[in-house]
């Protein structure tokens, strides 16, 4: 069954609802993932351990498979090989558990768009076996924190790219998930709503929860998360803490050009022409 306390009520590893079981070691395990379309590799038999309770950041440029991988991790895409363990349970193996306690927000996320924003949290709530009660309480709390308290009863095809993301997170968090995955969260954001989800994310993981995102954008990982993994062209070129993964480097984005080979990958003379009298 769902927990029954919002995200923002846990303390120690608790709820408003009664106590949650102990979080594992590793809020998610992946063995030799592997997955293939046609003859290109996506993933490239990846072994990585994600700890519970951390900000984590999937990083690395676009087609290094980061969008596969999580949809491998979250049950969206089944691997050609390897295992995936979420919150202590196999997510081929039991999905319906591993389902109840994680929340996901996909790129592209498509939503019933002729729902307003707060029928579509009613749904949801429905869905995850909450009553009506809880999740009339819990859509109210999120649709304010989130500002979208004013855009509530306005179909979400109405909404902007922001408010699709704030209606995306708060049907994620509804559940109040132990590991919540989000894929580019703050892709095409404008930078008032990105500074609400970031407040609504920064304030769930300080309560124990755990979030795993993707992004190519150093500057947004270097700030937000304190667990990085690095990917390229399908594997893992480094995982750690994000003080062991930058090292010497000034800055994530420099130890992510060197980890990914393209540190000296610039323009050079090639483009002498550019900029040029006409």
């Amino acid at each position: 069954m769902p927990d029954q306390g919002y995200a923002a009520d846990r303390t120690d590893g608790g709820t408003g609802g009664g106590a949650r079981s102990a979080q594992p070691a590793a809020a998610v395990r992946v063995e030799g993932l592997w997955k293939r379309f046609g003859e290109q590799v996506a993933v490239a038999g990846i072994d990585l351990e994600l700890p519970a309770g951390r900000f984590v950041g999937l990083v690395g440029p676009n087609g290094a498979g980061k969008t596969t991988t999580l949809s491998m991790v979250t049950g969206l895409l089944r691997p050609d090989m390897g295992r995936v363990v979420v919150a202590g349970h196999d997510v081929w193996a039991d999905p319906v558990e591993v389902k109840s306690r994680i929340g996901v927000l996909p790129e592209g996320l498509r939503m019933f768009e002729r729902l307003s924003g707060r029928e579509l949290l009613g749904y949801m709530g429905r869905l995850r076996g909450l009553s009506g009660e809880e999740t009339d309480k819990r859509a109210t709390q999120l649709l304010d924190v989130l500002d979208l308290a004013g855009s509530q009863h306005k179909l979400v095809v109405d909404y902007s790219t922001g408010m699709r993301k704030k209606i995306g997170l708060a049907a994620a968090l509804l559940h109040n998930p132990e590991v919540l995955f989000l894929d580019e969260p703050f892709e095409g954001v404008d930078p008032v709503s990105a500074q609400t989800i970031r407040g609504v994310l920064e304030r769930y993981t300080a309560s124990g929860a755990t979030v795993v995102f993707s992004s190519h954008v150093m500057e947004l990982v270097e700030s937000l998360c304190d667990w990085v993994a690095v990917m390229a062209g399908g594997q893992i070129r480094a995982a750690g803490p994000l003080a062991d993964v930058r090292g010497s480097a000034p800055s994530l984005q420099e130890a992510f050009l060197e980890l990914v080979g393209a540190r000296d990958h610039t323009a050079g003379d090639s483009l002498d022409w550019l900029g040029g009298a006409r």
